[in-house]
């Protein structure tokens, strides 16, 4: 019996560890928006990046659009990554 009341605690925890993560804040995508057009305004780019940044930015304002701002934000966050930034 106290082996079942131990491993259920465990499980409980376990699970109760993991809902916050999923639901985590994210920034507002527009915001992280803005951000990415400051620091595209600023950076020094090739062709074959600045069409990669092009893309990834279309793609973050569509999930965006999409009320879907975590997504967004990977993408933004890659187009930044694809600047160095």
């Amino acid at each position: 019996m106290r082996r079942l009341a131990l491993a259920l605690a465990a499980g409980a925890l376990a699970v109760s560890a993991f809902i916050p993560s999923v639901h985590a804040a994210t920034a507002p995508c527009e915001q992280t928006l803005k951000n990415l057009r400051a620091a595209e305004a600023t950076a020094t780019l090739s062709a074959a990046d600045k069409a990669k940044v092009s893309e990834l930015e279309t793609k973050g304002i569509e999930r965006c659009n999409a009320d879907d701002d975590k997504r967004a934000d990977d993408f933004f966050a890659q187009a930044m990554t694809v600047m160095g930034k």
